[in-house]
């Protein structure tokens, strides 16, 4: 298919369909408006899967990850078409633009605030990322320098799938042996959610640990010594306390323990001390936040959240500032298929990447969500060939959110 039939297939009697020649595609796409935005969303367990669709008046429309958490989709909305307002009848490929009036109001924002205004700042930039790779006709990693790989190696996140009763070692071991079946050769799970932050009482520490640590083991009995094995301590540690689980944790051949503390000073000496490699950095936003944890040296591994750093764009400016740190990314993000292939199209164009996050096992249908359907063989995720993200939803599994 030449550009020129994409784009007439593309934009149906919109404006493209008009080019008036091969040579003139590119002036043609530029030429798009983007004319509003919808958004749609599908339960998750308790929480909702929130997506993006921008529209333009040529009929191409891209989509963008916007999950955060239950609550999200009327603050998505709220946040969403205030930025819109100021896109509507503007070109898709003014993305600077949308970024220089969205981050502001990212670091203005309150705690409460915060997240909000940067999943709405990221899901409508993958909204134009998209557009613009269908408008060119290329994927999307051919805008971020073209791909190094083929497919991104993924983790399966066990820790969302089990939940309530499961929370113990059979459950999680249970789940584990589900992901190992599925072809996954990592995992993750997150063995200290009972405990509470910086637990005072020692008896109570000492047993909440120890359960959080038999937890961790039933997986490592399950997946073998061979297979890779995550922890996310979720920030429940104080200095000494993780000191205490990082030596107790040795003998379980980590892959990374992740976010033993919140405090960027107690991360940097856990890495300096632990045997294991440390990760963090999910809840950072942009290069302005990531350079001093870089600087810092607060872990060897850093996870920015497409959903949440920045968008893509960030994503990819984040990744060349760990590289010339030494520094390897692993990008956090139990997303939903748009997301995690979203966050794929940057991934395999960079140096540095390692790993990408999975949410696996939350519901029986996440494959058939989006069209062509997602695949993932042996844990590896391959980047789709097709013109921008390459995923259209599969209207079914999806309901329009009116506010």
């Amino acid at each position: 298919m030449t550009r020129r039939e994409w784009i007439r297939n593309a934009a149906g009697a919109g404006a493209l369909a008009a080019a008036g020649s091969e040579s003139s595609w590119a002036a043609e796409a530029a030429k798009i408006k983007i004319t509003g935005f919808e958004i749609y969303t599908a339960q998750v367990n308790t929480r909702a899967w929130v997506v993006f669709k921008v529209l333009t008046d040529a009929g191409v429309t891209g989509l963008g990850d916007a999950t955060h958490n239950a609550s999200e989709p009327k603050l998505a909305a709220s946040v969403a078409g205030e930025l819109m307002e100021l896109m509507r009848g503007r070109s898709p490929f003014e993305i600077e633009r949308l970024r220089s009036a969205a981050i502001p109001k990212v670091f203005a924002a309150s705690p409460q605030e915060k997240r909000p205004n940067a999943v709405a700042l990221a899901g409508l930039e993958q909204c134009l990322w998209d557009i613009q790779g269908k408008a060119l006709g290329v994927p999307c990693y051919q805008l971020f320098g073209g791909k190094l790989r083929d497919q991104t190696r993924n983790y399966a996140n066990i820790n969302r799938m089990t939940r309530g009763d499961e929370r113990t070692p059979e459950g999680f071991k249970k789940n584990a042996q589900r992901a190992v079946d599925g072809g996954f050769d990592a995992f993750k799970l997150a063995p200290f959610d009972h405990m509470r932050r910086e637990e005072p009482d020692a008896e109570r520490y000492k047993r909440d640990s120890d359960l959080g640590i038999r937890m961790a083991q039933s997986v490592r009995e399950v997946i073998g010594a061979d297979r890779d094995l995550m922890l996310d301590a979720h920030s429940r540690f104080s200095l000494d306390q993780a000191r205490d689980a990082a030596r107790r944790l040795e003998s379980l051949n980590l892959f990374w323990l992740e976010e033993v503390a919140r405090s960027t000073d107690i991360l940097a000496a856990i890495n300096r001390e632990a045997k294991m490699p440390t990760a963090g950095g999910e809840s950072l936003f942009g290069v302005r936040e990531f350079f001093p944890y870089l600087k810092a040296g607060a872990v060897d591994i850093i996870m920015p959240d497409m959903k949440f750093c920045g968008g893509m764009y960030e994503l990819k400016k984040i990744a060349a500032m760990a590289e010339g740190s030494g520094v390897k990314v692993s990008p956090h993000g139990p997303a939903s298929p748009i997301g995690n292939m979203a966050a794929s199209h940057v991934c395999v164009t960079m140096p540095n990447f390692q790993i990408l996050e999975f949410g696996y096992g939350e519901v029986p249908w996440r494959a058939e969500c989006v069209e062509p359907a997602e695949s993932l063989v042996g844990g590896r995720l391959k980047v789709l060939e097709r013109p921008g993200i390459g995923y259209e939803l599969n209207p079914r599994l999806w309901t329009q959110f009116s506010g």
